[in-house]
């Protein structure tokens, strides 16, 4: 494991090795506000180099699942400064995911008043599980109008002003893949608008790129990453023929854009297709940037794709639910414990703080 245990530079930040905390929904968030339990959680998995938090909104529109955090409110900032402080404290690195359910939501999982939004008035297919009322089919989303649009750009920039400037994160990512809002402009699955929002690959990628341009101008470049997942069918999302090109221009124009990575998010491990690998090649030799490569990897796997240079840094996320102590796991070489799928939404500690360090001997 020479090159994953190894040291990064990645901008300004000095990561103490290429192993990646992937983002991952746990639904702990009571009232949408992490709380102490959180900060236990993140703590106890500060190993790593660099910490990549659940999905966060920006927006009371974007709280699609129940219990998920925001990071709008002076209860979510405190809370949140709260979880930097536990990870900067083990000398780990922690970015912020600013994550938008749009149309993947429903009213019951919202504040009052929020709606939920999309590009397009295009509902998901299935249901979505709320507290107040169980399974709910997904409702039609309101179509985003223009003032929509640039009012929830700005909630971006916002709530990375709140997360790097007022929480003490060291950056963030945009959640750009899984279907969620950024994802639903770049997809035609969701995007079926016809003004300067959609259409033309330049006009579906207009929003990811308008939101990543305003939040590092804000922030600054090396405090700003991105999440994307090309061929990714979850919450519906479909490939079509113009997603290799959709995909090479829109990582063209981030690299120009100077922002500290790109991270591609693989899903194929739990049964979604597998992407395009000329594409993730080409996508990174085009970003001139760190890129982060996540889905189902193991450490031999891990090792393999960093040695050859098909990435810099590795994201996990299922091994760290079940192994806090995931790099010295790695480096001892131990046998790692398997999650238990039945606590991972659930409120509460069991199957969320109470996974045991791995024993690695002497």
């Amino acid at each position: 494991m020479e090159k994953l245990l190894s040291p990064y530079q990645m901008g300004n930040f000095t990561l103490k090795n290429r192993v990646v905390m992937a983002p991952m929904t746990r639904s702990r968030c009571i009232d949408n506000i992490p709380g102490e339990l959180v900060a236990q959680y993140y703590r106890q998995r500060a190993e790593a180099g660099l910490i990549i938090t659940e999905g966060t909104s920006p927006s009371p529109n974007g709280l699609g699942y129940p219990r998920i955090p925001g990071i709008f409110s002076e209860g979510q900032v405190a809370g949140w400064k709260s979880v930097a402080k536990a990870v900067h404290e083990k000398n780990a690195i922690i970015f912020l995911q600013l994550m938008h359910t749009g149309r993947v939501g429903h009213p019951l999982n919202l504040p009052k008043d929020a709606k939920v939004k999309a590009p397009s008035a295009i509902p998901l297919s299935g249901e979505m599980y709320t507290d107040a009322e169980g399974p709910k089919s997904y409702p039609v989303p309101l179509e985003m109008t223009d003032e929509d649009i640039e009012r929830t750009i700005s909630e971006y920039v916002d709530a990375a002003v709140n997360a790097v400037e007022r929480a003490d994160m060291d950056g963030v990512e945009l959640h750009g893949a899984n279907g969620y809002l950024i994802d639903q402009f770049l997809n035609t699955a969701s995007n079926q608008r016809s003004d300067k929002w959609g259409g033309s690959i330049e006009n579906r990628t207009r929003f990811a790129l308008e939101v990543t341009k305003r939040v590092a101008a804000r922030i600054g470049r090396d405090k700003t990453g991105i999440r994307l997942s090309p061929y990714g069918v979850f919450n519906d999302m479909a490939p079509d023929d113009q997603m290799n090109a959709l995909y090479l221009y829109l990582t063209e124009q981030l690299s120009k854009l100077k922002i500290a990575y790109i991270h591609v998010v693989d899903h194929s491990s739990m049964g979604a297709p597998a992407p395009d690998g000329q594409l993730i090649a080409e996508m990174r030799e085009k970003f001139d940037g760190t890129f982060i490569l996540s889905g189902g990897y193991d450490a031999a796997r891990a090792e393999g794709d960093l040695q050859a240079d098909n990435g810099d840094l590795v994201a996990f996320g299922r091994p760290f639910i079940a192994n806090p102590n995931l790099v010295t796991a790695f480096e001892k070489k131990a046998q790692l414990a398997q999650p238990d799928f039945d606590s991972f939404y659930t409120p509460g500690p069991k199957g969320y703080v109470d996974y045991p360090n791995v024993a690695v001997g002497a």
